[in-house]
């Protein structure tokens, strides 16, 4: 009877097995499904909101780590915008704007500080603390003296590019949190060529990744200066961009990761000209292409990649409007005819954006 009752449970068995098995199988299809990745929807319009309208010209944002915005412009501006509070304030106000008049076109934040340097000469960079300290901690004085950006890698290491006052493209560095700037002698760059210079456009001449920072020069010649030890040594490499006038080249530069990059630029005078105003690199910056050929937008003086978008997706400003690219740039939507000279992303969905007159916060839809 023992042995009967085993084998008439064998098969039971068997099926039961065959069940649980089935089961499982079909749990983890449905796991799986579950946990598939929604794609992210693709940009297709913009909401802009304005923030501050004055009389100000502004062609250089940073965002804050709390979401606020430091920005530079003209009569004297360094101005700090308050989210939370919706309130903006002139951080040189009763310190030297009273005595100075001059215009800034890059601006940076780190460690609760705020750095600007001003166009022109005399060049001045000024370190503001949290508490509202103003410190000018580098003074230029050079007749073609004229800088461009400023960002940094950390809270002591940044730099500072600009125009050619000798043989090479100017650069300054700081090692010690920005109390103290020093200018790299052209022994250690990349000699300049003919008419090589930099547009103050939008505080975009500069991008950093880890190490490693790319500058995007402009002009006669437009090229890329590239560094992978924090400015320690220099490298320099030829772009199809157009070229070759004193207003043509790339005016905006930017990398989403230690390979993939866009620059953007053009001809202010000519904006509507779109034939090889756009480039992309996959190398590093090693080597560039020409992307959507004879294809809008023309002229943009300022170009970002969205935040957490795999390198695909990038949106262009310029005073003819905003633009947008879901595949790395080679095709583009037009969103918006306002115009801005810069833009910054807070996240995936909004940034801020800066212009004549006017900032705006936009939010991607």
């Amino acid at each position: 009877m023992e042995n009967q009752s085993l084998t008439q449970t064998k098969p039971n068995m068997r099926i039961l097995i065959s069940l649980l098995v089935i089961t499982l199988f079909f749990s983890c299809e449905e796991t799986k499904k579950e946990a598939k990745p929604i794609p992210k929807k693709t940009i297709s319009a913009v909401k802009i909101t304005s923030i501050f309208n004055d009389s100000v010209s502004i062609r250089a944002i940073a965002v804050t780590p709390t979401n606020d915005l430091v920005y530079g412009g003209n009569k004297t501006t360094i101005g700090h915008y308050n989210a939370k509070s919706n309130t903006h304030t002139n951080l040189l106000t009763g310190k030297v704007s009273d005595t100075l008049n001059v215009s800034f076109r890059a601006v940076a934040h780190v460690n609760n500080t705020t750095f600007g340097i001003s166009i022109v000469n005399p060049a001045l960079l000024f370190k503001i603390t949290q508490d509202g300290e103003v410190t000018l901690v580098y003074k230029e004085t050079h007749e073609k003296v004229f800088y461009d950006a400023i960002a940094f890698w950390n809270e002591q290491e940044g730099i500072a590019m600009g125009d050619t006052t000798e043989n090479c493209i100017s650069i300054i560095i700081t090692r010690d949190g920005g109390n103290t700037w020093q200018k790299l002698s052209c022994d250690q760059l990349p000699k300049a060529k003919e008419g090589e210079a930099a547009f103050a456009a939008s505080n975009t001449n500069i991008s950093i990744i880890d190490d490693n920072v790319w500058i995007a020069t402009g002009g006669k010649a437009s090229r890329i200066l590239h560094s992978a030890d924090k400015g320690k040594t220099w490298k320099v490499y030829e772009t199809p961009i157009v070229q070759g006038k004193e207003t043509t080249g790339m005016y905006s530069l930017d990398f989403y990761d230690a390979q993939n990059g866009f620059a953007i630029g053009g001809d202010y005078t000519k904006p509507d000209n779109n034939e090889a105003n756009k480039i992309k690199t996959s190398d590093g910056g090693k080597t560039w292409e020409i992307v959507a050929k004879n294809s809008n937008p023309g002229y943009r003086s300022c170009v970002q990649y969205v935040p957490n978008s795999d390198a695909k997706e990038l949106v262009a400003v310029g005073f003819k409007g905003i633009d947008y690219s879901s595949d790395a740039g080679t095709t583009w939507k037009h969103l918006s005819d306002e115009g801005f000279y810069t833009i910054k992303f807070s996240n995936d969905s909004t940034a801020y954006a800066a212009g004549k007159n006017r900032i705006a916060k936009v939010l991607f839809k």
